[in-house]
């Protein structure tokens, strides 16, 4: 296979990202650093015509200058088939027009690498994959029936409710027994979610940080905690969530030791992990986030590991 030299990135405009902590910069400078030329463009620039997936693309160079990270070359309708690798990394939500890109970018995968797999991520989304290990989460109930919502809650107690495929933790409500506006709250979740919710036992633990794990082809790379402000139950950090170095546990290794054989059956090469105490909540395949901030608390440079990773899978196909 020959060496990698055209790389698309379909992501969230260039000009809308923060690059301090955005993990999708930090993987196209280092293939920037690589000698590739990169290629931009939108979720709404994808297109098939008679069977031909296209975009309407821009080449890119990068800068780690905040305010002036980006140079956007002219427009340009690319055959994607022509790229080497395609990074499919805008930031969800799960939504149908996700999905219908990841069906597009099928269509040229494997001949072109897509990272991660199209169709592993669209049947793996982050809050549903997770519940194949069972044993390893906190208790979970995914509905949408208040009947059965409110039969959890009176078995657990303090009790996480959110959207199935939120992100970011956007519509993430911490409901305490004594809560009066659970029944409110449920009405307003079926108003604005056609889908089952996620009712989660709580974990105090979260309090001492939630922490993201990355693992490279199956393998832990490296990890940042982050602990939620003193006013909020989210460790998100642009919720004000914040970000401080972390070793792995014992138990964490356990838990990506665990997971990571079903992680390389279904070719995930990016994936992220999210731990509260010793159980997993999420497993994160479509856009995790956090290299930057493991590279900048002295960690590995998680964005070199995974063009090292992706190298090797193209050479092996």
């Amino acid at each position: 296979m020959s060496k990698i030299k055209n790389v698309a990135v379909q992501m969230d405009h260039v000009s809308s990202i923060k690059i301090g902590g955005d993990s999708t910069f930090a993987m196209s400078l280092e293939a920037q650093a690589r000698g590739y030329r990169l290629f931009h463009y939108t979720p709404d620039q994808l297109s098939m015509r008679d069977g031909v997936v296209q975009a309407i693309a821009e080449p890119m160079i990068l800068r780690d200058v905040e305010g002036d990270h980006f140079e956007l070359g002219p427009q340009e309708k690319i055959d994607l088939s022509s790229m080497d690798v395609v990074l499919l990394r805008q930031d969800p939500p799960f939504d149908m027009s996700y999905i219908t890109s990841t069906h597009l970018l099928e269509r040229v995968h494997p001949k072109t690498l897509v990272v991660n797999d199209p169709a592993w991520v669209r049947n793996s989304p982050e809050k549903i994959f997770v519940t194949e290990f069972p044993d390893l989460m906190p208790k979970t109930l995914i509905s949408r029936d208040p009947a059965t919502i409110n039969a959890f809650r009176a078995e657990v107690g303090d009790m996480i409710l959110k959207p199935l495929y939120g992100n970011g933790g956007a519509g993430v409500f911490h409901v305490k027994p004594d809560d009066r506006n659970m029944s409110s709250l449920l009405e307003m979740f079926a108003q604005m979610y056609r889908e089952p919710f996620i009712a989660q036992e709580y974990l105090s633990d979260v309090r001492a940080g939630d922490k993201r794990i990355i693992l490279i082809d199956g393998e832990p790379a490296g990890a940042i905690n982050r602990v939620p402000a003193e006013h909020d139950s989210r460790s998100n950090m642009h919720v004000g969530g914040r970000a401080e170095h972390s070793e792995l546990t014992s138990r964490e290794k356990e838990i990506c030791a665990r997971i990571g054989p079903s992680l390389k059956a279904r070719g995930f090469i990016l994936v992220g992990i999210d731990i509260i105490g010793d159980k997993m909540t999420e497993i994160n395949v479509t856009s995790p986030t956090g290299l930057r901030e493991i590279r900048n608390f002295g960690g590995p440079d998680v964005a070199a590991l995974f063009w090292d990773a992706v190298e090797s899978k193209r050479a092996q196909s």
